[in-house]
């Protein structure tokens, strides 16, 4: 008599759940879907004003890239000065620079860019793009601490073999491996960067990343708040990466521009990543 009570009481509770530890079916009825990530290609726009070229565009608040000329999107060529948005970091994280107050030694050079012919700051020689500022702050850094940084980013193909660059420049100062020569990202990885740097995913602290988007910008353009960095190659590349704000709106982007037949600078993407931006205001 009583095998068949405790028997029948196992069966009683089988039957109300209490051992299963499964939500009721309503409940899980009522769960929302994952959102899907959305891949969008399309074809280059007239804000590309007729140059050849694409851009990446995400937005976080649809999980949605948008890739014009998706197959350059994914090419990997040259970041150019680009670099400077991680080198920065590098240096900050190192040690080699404290903040946009940084110096590093002006030789007495003079260079064809009036701007570098002084002893720069941090600050100066971001915006000026200062290549033999940002030559000393990664041979501070180092190669092995460099490699390690740009392997946990998953930046591009990580290929600093040629250190000293691919000699583009007479002066040594004046190249790197992140100029045309061995390191090579493509626009689509270049918005991953960035937007792992800026949503916190990286080993860079808030202090960090905080100067480097204080250098980064803003850009006012109307209601919207521009951070970017562009890059020129020589003649015929140029690029623009960073990332948009319109109020709690965010929009990562790279542009990257490349035509043998125009003379193309970092400041022609940058015109066409604002286009780009307008087009897809919601």
């Amino acid at each position: 008599m009583k095998r068949i009570c405790l028997a029948s009481l196992l069966l009683l509770c089988l039957l109300a759940g209490c051992g299963g530890g499964e939500e009721p079916q309503a409940e899980r009825a009522q769960e929302q879907p994952v959102q899907q990530t959305q891949w969008e290609s399309r074809e280059n726009t007239a804000a590309f004003g007729g140059i050849r070229g694409c851009a990446v565009l995400y937005q976080p608040e649809e999980d949605r890239y948008l890739l014009y000329g998706e197959e350059l999107c994914r090419q990997q060529v040259s970041p150019c000065s680009t670099f400077k948005i991680v080198s920065t970091l590098m240096g900050l994280h190192s040690g080699v620079l404290a903040g946009p107050e940084s110096t590093m030694d002006y030789t007495g050079v003079v260079y064809p860019v009036a701007a570098w012919n002084h002893q720069l700051t941090l600050a100066e020689a971001f915006s000026s793009s200062c290549v033999w500022y940002f030559r000393q702050v990664i041979d501070q850094v180092g190669q092995e601490q460099t490699a390690q940084a740009l392997a946990a980013l998953d930046y591009g193909n990580q290929d600093i073999s040629q250190w000293a660059g691919g000699g583009q420049n007479q002066s040594p100062e004046l190249n790197g491996f992140w100029l045309d020569s061995s390191l090579k990202i493509s626009p689509l990885e270049q918005v991953e960067v960035v937007r792992a740097i800026f949503e916190g995913r990286t080993m860079y602290t808030q202090e960090e990343v905080a100067v480097l988007r204080s250098l980064m910008g803003p850009q006012e353009d109307g209601p919207r708040q521009v951070y970017g960095k562009t890059g020129t190659g020589f003649g015929e590349t140029g690029w623009f990466v960073g990332f948009a704000k319109e109020g709690q709106r965010r929009t990562y982007f790279a542009v990257y521009l490349a035509d043998e037949t125009k003379t193309i600078s970092g400041q022609d993407a940058k015109t066409v990543a604002l286009a780009l931006l307008d087009e897809t205001a919601p």
